[in-house]
């Protein structure tokens, strides 16, 4: 961990401007800076610089933050690298907290881990090219076999692991650990790597006799290796992998995400293959934006390994349908992270390898952009081959493909499917709403999603369900009710807290005093806050709640508050800005700032009409925001009412709806108040 000392004075140094013109040409443009967005392709400039207030923002693709945060999107690295980075730009030291003995223990059993493994890679590189079994062998195999350049096998590292026998009259190499021992490296370091294992007492080079594919981390450190033979031999293995190792966990790994991380944030697009050669192949022909899942079955992991830096796959298989539906599995993962999800099938014979080798990447970009197409389409054409009269067959497909669209968290994105579902398989979109619905209450009464939260909107029903379901529509309610009764005011709530959270407020309240009101002065924020506790109400909308909860946090934590309330403001957003959460700070900025920025002095000069009136308005948004959660409670259990058979819990669920109503007649004459 950097200490907070520290991470304030890279922040200070760091000069926005500065920092992207490092990567982006920036031309002036009044008081600010404009350019091509780096993160998207366009032809005319959208993307923002302000050097006043620290930030940029994309008004084409959305993507804004600060120095910090465009180093991590553009650099593809986490907050503390992308801190460190701009610690060395600027000269400036940084101070971690002090690592207890067991810290220091295990960084320095991976870092060990860490030189064993780039010290292999070294030494099978070289073992390639310099001597004659590796030419020989390996490299001939890479340039004959593969096509691969010697750029490409540099690129990605590739090697070769000697036998250990004399070759072509010449005296047997030294193996990988013969070496390493001589080099100093610890025998047990060598064993921790994987690289080597045990046999009668001496060690043994997991990989001898096999060309080598190193596997890279996200950072570009070498964390493992796979072996491929070019034996005949049926009795070995064709491949080898390294085991699990503290520094190497297969499931949370991809082959090549490490050279394929930039391609695929600036194309939004990550195409996923099997083998390494099938990367490697793509890449020599300009398609950079692939990784692999290097034979292993898809894991969550790595699944989100990807979703940080698209939402959008495309899967590619070849002709193998055994193969192809042995991974299916695989595509209902993604969807279930909420990925979008495309298919290529190449043809008969090809593989992603044979295919960029034959073709080249124009051509297999252009087939691809031609024949990817969606899951259930592709699901249907796979399976469906055999069943068209065979009914059992058929209803066993329909309940296949409806599991799918069961995973997708996105309700948008299920209704979407399920439209095309029944235009597809010729089924009414009523019965597959219901079915749909029910695979996914299964799911949750199984336990496989996390139950949601009750809701607690008012005091006076803070017992209702969150979570109701309306068989007909296949929907989740608590997802459609929070998303399109209460988005709009609950970003309302958060832009008076981030515009105006320091800024005082004056007003009268005799609807709580009665007659003559005392004149009361109180902070937005300690407004809002006092009135959302005082009904037990909650942001519900995930990515508000966390601005929300993170904005008390900042001013409670802020050194000096005592200062005036733009200064202090000014403190709150710069933490946003550079919190290292890329969402939060990316909403923050979509909340306060507009497409057409002004100069420091504009910009304050145009807030001034908004604090005249956030008297008015800020008392009169959080009524919105409060009648809103009566709309949202009375729906559900408006939906509620309509699904129970039992005449007791009608009863209370009668009471319930009125006195909703007497609280949403009474917010209504509240909210008149302000209107008049």
């Amino acid at each position: 961990m950097i200490d907070q000392a520290t991470v304030d004075r890279i922040i200070d140094a760091a000069e926005i401007v500065d920092v992207i013109s490092d990567f982006v040409t920036l031309r002036r443009r009044g008081a600010n800076y404009v350019a091509c967005c780096p993160f998207h392709n366009e032809k005319t400039p959208s993307f923002s610089v302000s050097p006043s207030k620290g930030i940029y923002k994309c008004f084409g693709c959305g993507k804004a933050g600060s120095a910090v945060s465009f180093v991590m999107e553009h650099e593809q690295m986490t907050y503390v690298e992308a801190l460190k980075y701009l610690a060395k730009k600027y000269g400036i030291e940084v101070h971690e907290r002090e690592e207890t003995e067991e810290d220091t223990a295990d960084r320095l059993k991976r870092e060990s881990l860490l030189a064993v493994s780039e010290y292999a890679a070294r030494l099978y590189s070289e073992t390639l090219f310099n001597t004659v079994e590796g030419r020989s062998v390996g490299l001939s195999y890479f340039r004959q076999k593969r096509g691969f350049s010697d750029g490409t096998i540099r690129k990605f590292g590739l090697g070769f692991s000697p036998s250990g026998r004399s070759f072509a009259g010449e005296p047997p190499l030294d193996t990988f650990p013969v070496t390493a021992l001589r080099n100093g490296y610890k025998r047990e370091n060598l064993l921790a790597s994987g690289i080597c294992y045990e046999h009668d007492g001496s060690l043994v080079d997991r990989f001898r006799d096999r060309v080598i594919f190193p596997i890279h981390s996200l950072s570009g450190r070498i964390i493992a290796f796979g072996g491929r033979t070019l034996r005949d031999d049926k009795s070995v293995a064709k491949y080898v992998n390294s085991p699990e190792t503290d520094i190497y966990h297969k499931s949370s790994s991809l082959y090549g995400i490490y050279f394929a991380k930039s391609a695929i944030a600036k194309a939004q697009k990550c195409y996923l293959v099997e083998g390494y050669t099938d990367v490697i192949s793509m890449h020599q022909a300009g398609i950079e934006n692939v990784v692999a899942s290097s034979g292993t079955s898809l894991t969550v992991d790595q699944i989100r390994l990807i979703k940080r830096f698209t939402s959008r796959v495309t899967v590619l298989y070849d002709g193998d349908a055994a193969g192809i539906k042995a991974s299916l599995r695989g595509i209902d993962m993604l969807l279930e992270e909420g990925l979008e999800i495309k298919v290529a099938l190449l043809p008969d014979g090809e593989d992603p390898d044979s295919f960029a080798r034959n073709h080249g990447g124009d051509a297999m970009a252009a087939f691809l952009d031609a024949h990817e197409t969606d899951f259930i389409e592709f699901k249907y054409e796979l399976l469906s081959e055999t069943i068209e009269k065979d009914p059992i067959r058929r209803a066993e497909l329909i309940h296949d493909i409806i599991r799918s669209i069961a995973v997708i968290p996105d309700q948008i994105a299920r209704s979407v499917y399920i439209e095309q579902c029944s235009s597809r398989l010729g089924l009414k979109q009523e019965m597959l709403f219901s079915e749909v619905a029910k695979a996914r209450r299964k799911r949750i009464e199984s336990g496989e999603y996390e139950k949601a939260r009750r809701s607690s909107v008012v005091q006076t029903v803070a017992d209702v369900p969150s979570e109701k379901w309306d068989d007909r529509r296949g929907e989740d309610i608590r997802d459609k009710g929070a998303e399109s009764i209460l988005d709009a005011s609950e970003r309302e709530i958060v832009y008076y807290l981030l515009k105006f959270g320091e800024f005082r407020m004056t007003f009268e309240d005799s609807q709580l005093y009665g007659g003559e009101a005392p004149v009361m002065e109180i902070t937005v924020s300690q407004y809002i806050a006092a009135q959302l506790k005082n009904d037990e109400i909650e942001l519900r909308i995930p990515i508000y709640r966390k601005i929300y909860d993170l904005y008390y946090s900042y001013r409670d934590n802020i050194p000096s508050f005592g200062e005036d309330p733009e200064t202090l403001r000014e403190k709150i957003m710069r933490r946003f800005v550079n919190c290292g959460d890329m969402e939060v700070s990316r909403a923050v900025l979509d909340i306060t700032v507009e497409e057409y920025n002004l100069n420091i002095k504009e910009y304050v000069k145009a807030l001034i009409p908004e604090r005249n009136v956030i008297d008015k308005n800020v008392p009169k948004a959080v009524l919105v925001y409060k009648l809103k959660c009566v709309e949202y409670t009375y729906r559900i259990l408006s939906e509620q009412l309509g699904q129970t058979g039992d005449n007791a819990e009608m009863d209370g669920i009668m009471k319930q709806l009125k006195l909703l109503l007497q609280i949403k007649n009474t917010l209504l004459k509240e909210l008149n108040r302000f209107n008049s």
